[in-house]
């Protein structure tokens, strides 16, 4: 999730755990809890950017994090607010609540968690909503905004936070429903179009849950096309991306190279522009991908130029979005 719904989220959950009268300092230390995990963006500063990859939702959104940081937590939270009557207990359930349901919320994007780091590199990530979903975020939003604006003994405050929490979930149920019967469709579409693979992933396209990106394929290559819910008919146009591993031969042993391999899940492809070799991760999308099928990757690494890959993941999400592309996605949703 993105890191204003965390503090949203977050702060609806401190408001839920705590009698009223101390709900404020509890949706603070709520917003201050869910952010703790994405401390690892500061990592950025010095490491490379293929390393920094691997180490953003890495070990700071592990379990062994969360059962180091949750004590910490605990222990200063009952100090600095001394004397009451909250027991070191409730404290840590609170605390815990909290960082696990970032950790857990996380894996539901397409970025991957590494829960079990530092003792396994498995990421965990179910691909079932876009990592910044308005259709979720905004019910927490609204909340946060009732429960700052009322006074906290207000028993408005009740309704809010279970709006605040409980609507997004109802959400992330439907989402859960949605991958479900894209999967199964997905699967049948593959087997009659004859498209070989050996790996695939279903993932939401942008800022929405009716229309997914689907990648299929194998060591050679790629096919990738969009699937709407609301699609008539059992078919997928596929534009095929050759994956092109050749390309990689004299530059094989590159460490960086290596990181990027580990990350992509073997999801990737390898092209050149004009004179420079570029790595595709295929997992983030591709760029406006439902208006031209053979648009550029959202994740696109310039190998020679390692240093100008700064906010790789983000860098190519919205280039070329303008009324004709939101058009033309508004149009892809309604299915054909």
């Amino acid at each position: 999730m993105d890191s204003l719904t965390h503090i949203a989220i977050g702060a609806c959950v401190g408001e839920a755990f705590f009698e009223k009268g101390f709900g404020k300092k509890a949706m603070i230390w709520g917003a201050l809890a869910q952010s703790i995990p994405d401390i690892d963006f500061v990592s950025s500063f010095w490491l490379k950017p293929a390393e920094s990859l691997l180490a953003h939702r890495g070990f700071t959104h592990s379990i062994l994090f969360a059962l180091l940081v949750v004590p910490i937590l605990s222990l200063v939270a009952d100090k600095i607010h001394k004397p009451h009557n909250i027991s070191f207990k409730k404290w840590i359930l609170f605390f815990l609540t909290e960082v696990f349901l970032h950790l857990f919320l996380d894996a539901f994007n397409n970025y991957g968690v590494g829960w079990f780091e530092p003792f396994s590199h498995i990421r965990f990530s179910f691909n079932i909503i876009y990592v910044a979903d308005p259709f979720f975020s905004l019910w927490p939003g609204m909340a946060l905004v009732a429960l700052i604006i009322l006074n906290r003994y207000n028993r408005a405050r009740d309704f809010w936070w279970k709006f605040g929490i409980f609507i997004p979930f109802i959400y992330l149920s439907y989402c859960t429903y949605n991958k479900v019967h894209i999967n199964n469709d997905v699967k049948e579409i593959l087997v009659k179009q004859h498209i070989p693979h050996e790996r695939y992933f279903t993932t939401p396209a942008p800022l929405q849950n009716w229309l997914w990106y689907v990648v299929a394929g194998n060591d050679s290559g790629y096919y990738v096309g969009f699937r709407s819910l609301f699609d008539s008919k059992k078919e997928i146009k596929f534009e095929y991306f050759a994956k092109n591993i050749s390309l990689l031969r004299p530059i094989h042993n590159q460490e960086d190279l290596q990181k990027l391999i580990r990350f992509s899940r073997q999801f990737y492809t390898v092209e050149n522009y004009n004179d420079t070799l570029v790595f595709n991760d295929l997992r983030f999308g591709q760029i406006i991908g439902w208006q031209n099928p053979k648009e550029k990757f959202v994740f696109h690494y310039y190998l020679q130029y390692p240093y100008e890959n700064k906010l790789v993941v983000q860098r190519g999400r919205f280039t070329g979005w303008n009324r004709k592309s939101i058009t033309g996605l508004m149009k892809r949703i309604r299915g054909n």
